[in-house]
């Protein structure tokens, strides 16, 4: 199945900062690109991708998507669609203003960038002065009026030490969902040093431990596919952790996420820059259905290390890591502390002969759409562990308090389940 999960559509490549590790090597406010996508460009594109369902997260970003005026026309057009429409930002220009007009239009939630509580560390990652206290305030603003939003920080050798504070912040100030990104080297980022393949393994680690300890806020890596393998090593008899990373919690690059560039081109993700496509010269459900890269992709044939891994069906390795330094997707991803030892090949959970009760599916009902198919493989294989073949709105309840202390996900919290 390549059914599109998620959507990241970079919106512009203007930015009122200027990040160390941007992948875009977003450009000063002034400038950026002359060819953007236009209003009616990004509305046919949500026409587009409404025509086949409407359990598609959209993610508008940039740049800094909050320099477009056009941003909450766009979110309203999505959301009157049916479509889940969030934001990513670096919160400078996250005024309370914005946030109410945001709200109006119809967005689900915000996720923002915040890499340090050491304001110095993150106004010198952001290369801006004040950057750490405009961030603050937009953190502030969301809370006070009630729009969900994420912390988003980019761990590094220089930051992972604050693991723990960061995540002790983002329960204390209102956070749904703290996500750990792992930078990948391109655009401006490749030039910086990466995270080593110790630290990465320690880090994951670490945030498996805090989610297990955590039952009102989501913790969890982005970019970082080992995660499905340490979780398998920790907990080898628990069928969740058999679920594909494919399907959600691993690399989802070309399976069930891709990018679209300011002007329109199509990527795996937002550190693939290969282009598989242009939404102006191809409708995108033609580019995303028929594109030979993307296929390849969701059936890949892995290379080195990964291709002889046992856990190359629930991780595969970041593809987009081997492509940056100089290789081809397919190959070993170098971020990766494991030798595989010649095992068998672990296999995905398959489809479970689990059923539903009426009132189960009720509830069912009731969580966004975006999140019904993780949510329902979950519940699935929670069911099976206890060693029940009928879910039931206990079982729910029960995962709903482990992940959001007893309160079940609404339409304004964008939390994923994965």
């Amino acid at each position: 199945m390549n059914d599109l999960f998620l959507l990241a559509i970079n919106l512009t490549r203007r930015c009122n900062l200027a990040c160390t590790h941007c992948y875009l090597d977003a450009e000063t406010l002034q400038n950026g690109s002359p060819n953007e996508l236009t209003t009616n460009e990004v509305c046919g594109l949500l026409d587009n991708i409404a025509q086949r369902n409407t359990e598609t997260m959209v993610v508008l970003t940039g740049g800094e998507p909050l320099v477009r005026r056009d941003l909450e026309e766009l979110i309203a057009h999505g959301t009157q669609l049916g479509l889940s429409m969030v934001v990513g930002t670096n919160g400078v220009l996250l005024t309370e203003r914005r946030v109410q007009s945001l709200q109006q239009a119809g967005v689900l939630g915000v996720g923002i960038s915040l890499d340090s509580l050491d304001p110095a560390y993150h106004d010198t990652f952001r290369n801006a002065p004040q950057a750490w206290a405009k961030t603050m305030t937009a953190i502030e603003n969301c809370r006070r009026h009630g729009l969900s939003f994420q912390i988003h920080f980019s761990v590094t050798e220089n930051n992972a030490d604050e693991l723990p504070a960061m995540i002790d912040f983002a329960r204390k100030c209102g956070a749904r969902v703290f996500n750990v990104f792992f930078l990948v080297c391109t655009g401006r980022g490749q030039f910086m040093s990466d995270i080593s393949a110790a630290r990465y393994e320690q880090v994951l680690h670490d945030l498996i431990e805090a989610q297990a300890q955590s039952i009102d806020m989501i913790i969890r890596p982005r970019c970082a596919p080992h995660y499905k393998r340490i979780a398998y090593q920790r907990y080898p008899d628990s069928p969740i952790n058999r679920i594909s990373g494919s399907e959600g919690d691993g690399c989802i690059a070309g399976s069930h996420y891709c990018r679209i560039t300011p002007e329109g081109g199509v990527t795996a993700c937002p550190y693939i820059p290969n282009e598989v496509g242009n939404i102006r010269e191809r409708s995108f459900l033609d580019i995303w259905d028929n594109s030979p890269e993307l296929q390849a992709l969701r059936a890949p044939t892995l290379k080195g290390e990964c291709g002889v891994c046992e856990y190359q069906k629930l991780c595969g390795g970041c593809r987009a890591r081997p492509l940056a330094a100089g290789g081809d997707l397919m190959e070993a991803d170098s971020l990766c502390a494991y030798r595989p030892q010649g095992g068998p090949v672990i296999q995905p959970l398959p489809d479970l002969q689990v059923q539903w009760s009426p009132e189960a599916e009720q509830r069912m009902a009731r969580v966004p759409a975006f999140l019904r198919r993780m949510v329902r493989k979950r519940a699935e294989a929670y069911v099976a562990e206890l060693g029940d073949l009928l879910v039931t709105p206990e079982h729910l309840a029960v995962l709903s308090a482990r992940r959001f202390g007893g309160k079940p996900p609404q339409m304004g919290r964008f939390a994923e389940y994965n």
